[in-house]
């Protein structure tokens, strides 16, 4: 794999970039030197964002729309003539049983979370096929290895982003391009994620199980990916080893969530004034965070940083098996 560039001497596009995980990211990837191709769908958001960072220019497009999409990243090349990463970020979510949630719904959920990432990574296999683009990053979930109660439909379209991430890495390699894909997994974060998330509970408002991360430890790990050829990222180990549950005893887990998963993700705490549903419309009001109540999300991810420093983590799990066996008395 080709040697990557610096942050500081990169030009990102980044989608989803006015609220939670890719506002945050917007705001690092900025602190840090890059030049940023904000796309997200309200035009007025992503102008504010805009002049709010050095060397960011907003290009308002719909990730359903392929042509759209095409056009905001040709603001970009007109711009700094190239794009070494894409990042597909936007998404949209549902909470509600499969048979409660309308079938345009789904699709629509669809649109944006599977073939609006998969527009973006097409678009960006075109543009490393010019020579102009050496690595996406796309965000999935750690719902694409283990589907949630209540989350149905965003289950699915996550489990097919990781699907279709991981054929396109391999048919890339197949056909010999030197393009690196990363998919980012991440647990619970603390972004307006629920806010903006059509709603068939009844329940006066949904929430993250607990404990939830700060959306900048997810943007701390897009940024790390975009200077290495990482294949997946998880952020939180809570929810990997959900997963690996799930496969090891799928009935048993499907009976926790069956049994905790309404009380860990509906809540008395309404959205904001002035919030609404994104499914269909752009949200409104550069928000990283949520309006949860509890304690504050957590600032780090033990489990994201053995990946980032796996070396080192192995020497540490080494350094603590050796002491172990040390401390065990002779018979």
């Amino acid at each position: 794999m080709t040697d990557f560039r610096p942050l500081s001497d990169q030009v990102v596009l980044l989608t989803g970039a006015t609220s939670g995980i890719g506002l945050a990211t917007a705001r690092l990837l900025a602190g840090r030197g890059a030049k940023l191709i904000l796309v997200a769908r309200g035009a007025g958001d992503l102008d504010r964002l805009a002049a709010e960072l050095p060397s960011a220019i907003a290009a308002p497009a719909d990730v359903t729309d392929r042509d759209a999409l095409r056009a905001a990243a040709q603001t970009g090349l007109d711009r700094w003539g190239r794009i070494d990463t894409w990042i597909n970020d936007a998404g949209v979510a549902i909470y509600g049983t499969v048979e409660q949630v309308p079938l345009d719904d789904q699709r629509r959920l669809f649109e944006t979370n599977y073939w609006g990432a998969l527009h973006g990574m097409l678009e960006a296999v075109a543009l490393h096929r010019r020579g102009l683009c050496r690595k996406i990053v796309t965000v999935g979930s750690q719902l694409s290895d283990r589907a949630m109660i209540l989350q149905g439909p965003y289950s699915a379209s996550k489990h097919a982003l990781k699907a279709v991430t991981d054929a396109l890495r391999m048919e890339c390699r197949e056909d010999g391009l030197d393009l690196s894909i990363t998919l980012i997994k991440p647990g619970s974060v603390d972004t307006p994620y629920m806010e903006h998330a059509r709603d068939f509970t009844g329940a006066a408002g949904t929430k993250n199980p607990p404990r939830a991360y700060a959306p900048e430890v997810v943007a701390d790990a897009i940024a790390h990916a975009c200077t290495r050829d990482a294949r997946d990222l998880d952020v939180g180990g809570a929810g990997w080893l959900t997963a690996k549950a799930g496969r090891v005893a799928p009935q048993l887990t499907d009976l926790g969530m069956e049994l905790l998963g309404r009380f860990l993700q509906t809540s008395d705490t309404p959205p904001r004034a002035g919030m609404r549903d994104n499914l269909w419309s752009s949200a409104r009001g550069l928000r990283e965070r949520s309006n949860q109540p509890g304690p504050p999300p957590r600032g780090g991810s033990t489990f994201l940083m053995a990946q980032k420093h796996p070396v080192a983590a192995a020497a540490l799990l080494g350094a603590g098996a050796l002491l172990l066996a040390a401390a065990r008395p002779r018979r």
